[in-house]
């Protein structure tokens, strides 16, 4: 089917009711969400929970994975079902990314390199410049990544996620949409500048109650929708943000409708020192002491907690989502180890900029090897275990383990299908391991998430991905000319030797 042409006009004009929303509309061939008929991956490997079972079939019928087991045995229980080739293939559980900012992708290859909160200090801000359109056009950006990488689960952590939802809905991603509230006045980031100052924080009843409607007001136009797809949480967008009856209201709206919430929690030593200065306790003391710590909660980073501090989230049961890509952007890696010794389970998030969570995994294994002190180091932890992570584990943050997570028959059928014939793969003998420490997102050869495929074949089926890429790239330039014309850039480069 053709796809028709945008011109840039009524793209970024927003006339009516936001004419962005066009270039977001399904066009192509992807099946109605929720998948029809069946379809049969035949005589290939499928990575399950704690196994790998090599020469098998898997069965897809209306959304949910009906059978595992030998092909000769799946295609005769489903005869008519669509046959998809699985020799030379692996079939993986789709990643489950449990902390992104999707609109961050408008500041690649700056936000990366200046740690956190970021030091340089621009003359304009690269957001200020751009429409809601344009940041909505960023955030499908990051979308589509995420796909491409192989997330199938995306949670999006942001305030005012309403102007965005319909169009991140249309890429037929699985979304939680984490909405987020603050209530601390002047409230950005901590930063040493904002310590130094010494300013005792204030709480506005005006902006915690802004907060919680946007909260219901989300759940209500979005929670369940898209085929169960789409599930809306609460969110207290930072610890040092926060009030405790903030913190009350949102632990509370999600025990009455049944549902996670997250929170950034011990992501700089500012954050931690402002903390202790003016609440007498640290971040996670702070959670523990008006009851936000539960097993309900996936608290994202973490990267500066003490022995206390992980002893309280093992007690409370509470889950950390471990960013170890942007983590390790900012030159730190959260003490992964001590937090798994506790009990405390680990989930798997990308943050800024990027969306590729297949990078965390591999940034996450090997930086967790580094922080170990084992006798015998590099055999802890295994690619086995940062998978589980990235499945099985975000999976318990968003609170879905019954449908999605594994290949199980029964589960939704939200899957990658990995070419195994790729140079730096073969010989595939041991696939997790060979993918998590060789490969490459572009060995990702389909997706498909709820028995629909959102790629097949290397091709996004949901939306117009170049005429995507093609506006964002005009939009950033743009933005980033405009930039460097209000202030020159000054990278600092470490000396070379004379």
């Amino acid at each position: 089917m053709s796809v028709p042409t945008l011109n840039r006009r009524e793209l970024l004009a927003a006339a009516g009711a936001g004419a962005a929303a066009a270039l977001f509309d399904t066009r192509a061939e992807a099946q109605p969400a929720g998948g029809t008929g069946a379809i049969v991956f035949t005589n290939t490997t499928v990575v399950t929970v704690d196994d790998v079972q090599h020469n098998v079939a898997l069965a897809v019928v209306d959304g949910r994975i009906a059978a595992i087991g030998p092909t000769a045995e799946v295609q005769a229980r489903y005869p008519r079902a669509e046959v998809y080739d699985g020799r030379g293939k692996a079939l993986l559980p789709g990643l489950i990314n449990c902390h992104a900012h999707l609109a961050q992708t408008l500041s690649r290859g700056f936000n990366e390199d200046f740690g956190f909160p970021n030091s340089y200090k621009l003359a304009v801000q690269p957001t200020s410049l751009v429409s809601r359109d344009e940041a909505t056009l960023f955030a499908v950006v990051g979308a589509l990544e995420a796909i491409r990488t192989g997330s199938t689960t995306v949670v999006e952590n942001v305030g005012g996620t309403a102007a965005t939802a319909a169009s991140l809905a249309k890429t037929g991603l699985r979304w939680v949409f984490a909405e987020s509230a603050t209530d601390r006045e002047g409230g950005s980031p901590m930063s040493p500048e904002i310590l130094a100052r010494g300013e005792a924080p204030r709480f506005s009843p005006k902006m915690r109650d802004e907060g919680l409607q946007r909260i219901t007001d989300l759940h209500s136009a979005w929670h369940g929708k898209e085929n169960g797809r789409i599930s809306v949480f609460p969110a207290a967008a930072l610890a040092e943000n926060s009030s405790p009856e903030l913190l009350k209201a949102v632990r509370a709206f999600a025990e009455k409708h049944d549902l996670g919430y997250t929170i950034h929690l011990s992501q700089s030593t500012a954050e931690v020192a402002y903390m202790r200065k003016h609440h007498g306790v640290s971040p996670v003391g702070f959670l523990g002491r008006h009851d936000f710590l539960s097993s309900r909660l996936f608290a994202a980073h973490c990267r500066y907690v003490d022995d206390a501090d992980i002893a309280l989230l093992a007690k409370t049961g509470t889950i950390v989502s471990h960013q170890a890509a942007m983590a390790a952007n900012r030159g730190v890696i959260p003490p992964i180890p001590a937090l798994r010794a506790a009990g405390v389970p680990i989930a798997m998030g990308t943050d800024n900029n990027t969306t590729d969570l297949f990078e965390v995994l591999r940034v996450a294994l090997l930086t967790e090897r580094i922080r170990r002190d084992d006798a015998f180091p590099g055999v802890q932890p295994q690619p086995e275990d940062i998978l589980a992570d990235a499945t099985l584990g975000s999976a318990r943050a968003v609170r879905q383990t019954a449908a999605i997570g594994s290949l199980e028959v029964g589960k939704k059928a939200d899957l990658l299908v990995l070419d195994t014939q790729r140079i730096h793969i073969v010989p595939a003998v041991r696939i997790v391991s060979a993918w998590i420490h060789n490969g490459q997102p572009n060995d990702i050869e389909s997706v498909m998430i709820d028995g629909r495929f959102v790629m097949r074949d290397r091709k996004i089926t949901t939306v117009d991905e170049a005429a995507i890429i093609a506006e964002a790239d005009k939009v950033g330039k743009r933005v980033w000319a405009a930039v460097e014309k209000a202030g020159a850039i000054t990278i600092p480069r470490l000396p070379r030797p004379k």
